[in-house]
């Protein structure tokens, strides 16, 4: 089976941070994939953008130094890199400066009024400068689209302050906030297992399912974040984005057609029906973690405060929650979340635990009765799996196992699949919003999380050690189980 893949039109990508990690680790490798695959067209341009004084043949050979470690043993990306690489330009430039901005406005507007995307794989404290110079320059109109990454504010001021500044360089429908796990093969299959089987969409709600599971795992610490992470910390990093996203894409509603605003209208009814966590409630709904020393695929870790080189630091790396939705379809049904850094294994998951039987039949030696579990691998290896019951196969009486129909996409399909940011910086080019944050969206779950971050202050409480290379603390165990619940292992 093979996949179609169909050229966008020619566009302009400017990526400022072009010399970042991001860039070289990310978007770059993803456009030199779109280009091997043909969906890049030959006259498009990719610039970098950054403070650093080089040329374009510089920047082309720190890239191509990049993809080639990307590239390894792929004979079809190496044939196709110097093409590739032919197509990268350079600008330098300071957002805080007005110097070279004209000639680079010059520069893109010599192409005519064709797509322009503006990626700030920046620092946020650079958006509102960087948008307030392309629109000074007339870069902000016509075909021009802006990507920003996470953190978009660091609470529910900033981030107003952000969109505030963005929005009036840009309009809404211009602006694409992007968030990489909307972008995975897992997510999008989602949809299409809920609305377009009717096994599922029936039984997706409070009367059938007994609760939702989200975990989203690192193996890794601080590597090169360590002056953002220690001002951010897991739940604004992760949770207020990733997880609450996920959680979003699990509780919707069917939106009426699979259009951009209206997939978005049902995740912010799901965001606003988020039950608030209260400060009387804070202690037992959620779990804060940071990292000791420990060892993780047997290789001794430092904990987080040797990383971060200080004595003391109340920044959480794990965290683990329970969410309640309010509203008909999900009333009673928890949504337990965790995230950390220096856990076991590196995954990303989501489980539909469905409730058990009303009765067994069967007798006691045939074994438990477990109930249904739908389980959606994110990462490392997407695909999905069904836990169902059935009869172990032999003679000697009935005995029952509780096994999974497993669907690797990578052996079910048989070619490679687009990663999250091959796929998102597709979709910009296209003009397509569904799988991007709206501005109501993000405000709307800063509201939600804020008044943990508040609970949390108030209480002063250093977060509870775990040794890396575990699955948390032990109170992230405790919450789910004192729910008579247990998390998720993956035994096969």
């Amino acid at each position: 089976m093979t996949a179609k893949t169909l050229p966008v039109d020619p566009f302009d990508l400017v990526i400022f941070g072009g010399t970042g990690d991001l860039a070289l680790r990310k978007l770059l490798p993803g456009l030199l994939r779109r280009y091997a695959d043909g969906q890049i067209r030959e006259d498009s341009r990719i610039i970098g953008v950054a403070r650093d004084k080089q040329t374009d043949a510089d920047y082309r050979a720190k890239v191509g130094e990049a993809l080639q470690r990307v590239a390894g043993n792929d004979e079809a990306l190496k044939a196709k890199l110097p093409a590739f690489l032919d197509k990268l330009g350079y600008h330098a430039l300071d957002a805080t400066k007005d110097e070279g901005w004209e000639e680079f406005a010059a520069a893109l507007k010599a192409q005519g009024d064709r797509i322009r995307v503006f990626y700030l794989s920046t620092s946020p404290s650079l958006f509102v400068n960087l948008c307030d110079r392309l629109r000074a320059h007339g870069l902000n109109g016509g075909q021009s689209r802006v990507v920003i990454e996470k953190p978009i504010g660091h609470d529910l001021a900033s981030a107003t302050v952000i969109n505030d500044a963005v929005g009036s360089a840009f309009a809404e429908s211009q602006i694409f906030r992007i968030d990489h796990y909307l972008g995975k093969e897992t997510v999008q299959n989602l949809l299409a297992l809920r609305f377009a089987n009717i096994l599922f969409e029936p039984l997706w709600n409070a009367n059938h399912i007994d609760h939702v599971q989200i975990t989203v795992a690192e193996t890794v610490g601080l590597e090169k974040r360590a002056t953002y992470y220690d001002t951010s910390g897991a739940l604004r990093d992760m949770v207020q984005n990733h997880l609450l996203q996920l959680l979003c894409m699990v509780a919707m509603e069917p939106p009426a057609a699979l259009e951009a605003d209206a997939v978005r209208d049902e995740k912010l009814k799901v965001l606003r029906s988020l039950r608030p966590i209260t400060a009387d409630e804070i202690s037992h709904m959620t779990v804060r973690g940071q990292y000791r020393a420990g060892a993780v695929n047997g290789m001794a870790v430092p904990g987080y405060l040797d990383e971060l080189g200080r004595e003391d630091s109340r920044t959480e790396t794990f965290v683990a929650l329970k969410a309640e939705v309010d509203n008909w379809r999900w009333a009673g049904v928890p949504f337990y979340l965790r995230t950390g850094k220096r856990l076991p294994e590196r995954v990303s998951e989501i489980v539909i635990a469905f409730k058990q039987i009303p009765h067994s039949i069967f007798e006691h030696g045939a074994g438990p009765v477990m109930g249904n579990k739908l389980v959606l691998r994110l990462q490392p290896d997407e695909g999905v799996k069904l836990w169902l019951m059935i009869k172990d196969p032999g003679p000697g009486g009935l005995r029952l196992q509780h096994v999974p129909l497993d669907m690797s996409f990578a052996e079910a399909f048989g070619v490679h699949q687009p990663e999250a940011y091959e796929r998102l910086l597709m979709d910009v080019v296209r003009g397509n919003p569904t799988l991007f944050m709206r501005r109501d969206e993000v405000e709307a779950a800063w509201k939600w999380i804020d008044p943990i971050l508040g609970a949390w202050e108030n209480q002063r409480e250093t977060p509870k050690p775990y040794t890396a290379g575990s699955w948390g603390p032990s109170a992230a165990v405790a919450l789910v189980e004192r729910d008579g619940r247990t998390w998720h292992e993956d035994t096969v």
